[in-house]
């Protein structure tokens, strides 16, 4: 991607869409993405990361005139690697052959809404000047009880962990000189939002609803959501490392304070009940034990990140890549 100067007042953005298989769904959601862009100052390349489709697309569904939507293209991935690896891959892919003012990024089955771009599209011009990345902060989620529980649970242990709230999904737009910094982070072969928080690079957010599948069911289910906030976590490895290491060497610390305690109550009062100091001793030990056990896995572990230098992006993604098709030219 050439280098590019602020958005001007029609800027022209790129917006990444990662699917599989959900074709129907995307070539609709391009159609209404069109209409809603047409009124404003803006054109758009859509890229769409072909995850692994098993479902083959139909160049006619993308064939519909379009306004604002000046290219289609296609590219598709030799393997599954799923959404946010398909996201890594398709910022890459745009710094490398796209020269553009911003990259959108957006789910291709409708929950992420025409109006939701148009809104993040305004705010990045009219706001923020394109100085920023702008992402849509969801404010309610429509799931079961039983999700929006444990989604709770993951934000509480999230922001334990991290120091980082959890209030945002995919759904934003960047200037494209964030991607030029995204594409050499190895965190963003984890996690993408999480990748932005990490890069230190300024961010703010607006408020927009989701909306809902155009078609199809979701393939989400309990284990890849766990391993989505895992994959978020993660990108703070180092930072949960050292918030264990110093959980670990404070427990270690009381544990044997404990220890101190139990032998002057056992040879300094009367307070203690026969056969209790060994027992209490005993445990104590094994749980001080476990513990620096822990902090000296945690220290070695973070050392060894540190001089680790990992997936990069814009160096690797090409090993994914089976091949580009563009299907519509305006």
């Amino acid at each position: 991607m050439l280098p590019s100067s602020p958005p001007k007042s029609s800027p022209h953005v790129v917006v990444l869409m990662p699917l599989r298989d959900d074709w129907a769904s995307a070539s609709e959601l391009i159609c209404l993405l069109d209409q809603a862009i047409c009124s404003y100052p803006c054109t758009l390349d859509v890229l769409i990361v072909d995850d692994g489709s098993v479902q083959d697309y139909s160049s006619d569904d993308f064939r519909s005139p379009l306004e604002a939507v000046r290219t289609i293209r296609i590219l598709r991935l030799r393997r599954n690697l799923g959404h946010q690896r398909a996201v890594a891959i398709g910022l890459a892919h745009v710094r490398q052959t796209i020269a553009c003012d911003a990259v959108l990024v957006m789910d291709a089955d409708g929950e992420d809404t025409p109006d939701g771009v148009l809104q993040l599209i305004r705010a990045f011009v009219e706001n923020h000047r394109g100085e920023k990345a702008v992402f849509a902060e969801r404010r309610r989620r429509s799931e079961s009880l039983v999700f929006r529980s444990f989604y709770q649970l993951y934000k509480f242990m999230h922001r334990i962990l991290t120091g980082v709230s959890v209030r945002v999904g995919n759904f934003s737009i960047l200037p494209s000189s964030y991607v030029n910094t995204l594409v050499v982070m190895s965190e963003l072969w984890n996690h993408y939002a999480a990748a932005v928080f990490r890069s230190g690079l300024p961010y703010t957010t607006i408020p927009i609803p989701r909306g809902y599948r155009i078609s199809g069911a979701s393939r989400m289910n309990f284990v890849s959501l766990a391993v989505h906030g895992i994959s978020a976590i993660s990108v703070f490895g180092d930072i949960v490392g050292v918030r264990l290491l110093i959980g670990s060497m404070a427990g270690s610390i009381m544990a044997a304070l404990g220890i101190l305690a139990v032998i002057i109550i056992r040879f300094f009062t009367d307070m203690a009940i026969p056969g209790w100091a060994t027992y209490t001793i005993g445990t104590l030990a094994i749980i001080f034990i476990q513990l620096i056990t822990i902090a000296t896995s945690f220290t070695f572990t973070l050392l060894s990140n540190r001089i680790n230098l990992g997936f990069v992006p814009l160096r690797d993604y090409e090993l994914f890549v089976d091949k580009t098709r563009d299907i519509y030219r305006k």
